[in-house]
């Protein structure tokens, strides 16, 4: 293959956190397929690993995947970047998970990329990593950014330090491209 054709993350591999129940299945699957066909090695990782339950709209459950790696199984320094999805309940529970809590944490202080929509911020404010850096949620999570030292603005998406923040599953397409070019920078 010549450089012309090389995928952005062919050497890449990205931790993507599902929930055990409740992660918002569109801000899973969509991400998860765009950094796949830029050539990155996913592992799916959770509380603990089989299958985790997704829903539409927070409301109606949807399809399972499997968690393939728990998150006392890896370290910060098995992935190049790392994402987190939203879903209400899925959110909620990640940033009760000490281990997945404190990947995330580990792996924001190393200076590594991560892309994080809709409810996901929950965890990286629970990671304390949110202070002094600029970036968008839902927007029931605004207050909860800015008591954690962040600026939250309304739009489609954010990049600060190398955190690729989104508001909702409406924002995905700019979501994604935006991941992929930031995890890529940050492999260069």
């Amino acid at each position: 293959m010549s450089d012309s054709d090389s995928q952005p993350l062919e050497d890449a591999i990205i931790g993507l956190f599902l929930a055990p129940e409740g992660s918002e299945e569109v801000e899973f699957t969509e991400p998860k397929q765009t950094v796949a066909d830029a050539g990155a090695t996913v592992d799916v990782l959770g509380s603990e690993t089989g299958d985790a339950q997704t829903v539409n709209d927070d409301l109606e459950w949807s399809e399972s995947y499997e968690v393939e790696k728990s998150f006392d199984e890896v370290s910060a320094d098995d992935y190049d970047a790392l994402i987190v999805p939203g879903g209400t309940v899925g959110a909620d529970t990640l940033r009760t998970d000490e281990d997945g809590v404190e990947l995330l944490r580990q792996h924001v202080e190393d200076g590594k990329p991560a892309g994080v929509i809709c409810h996901g911020p929950w965890t990286l404010v629970e990671a304390d990593v949110v202070d002094g850096k600029t970036l968008t949620s839902y927007h029931s999570l605004q207050t909860d950014i800015r008591n954690a030292g962040g600026e939250w603005v309304d739009e489609e998406v954010v990049t600060d330090d190398g955190l690729v923040t989104s508001r909702n599953p409406g924002d995905l397409e700019a979501f994604c491209e935006t991941i992929v070019d930031e995890f890529a920078s940050a492999q260069s």
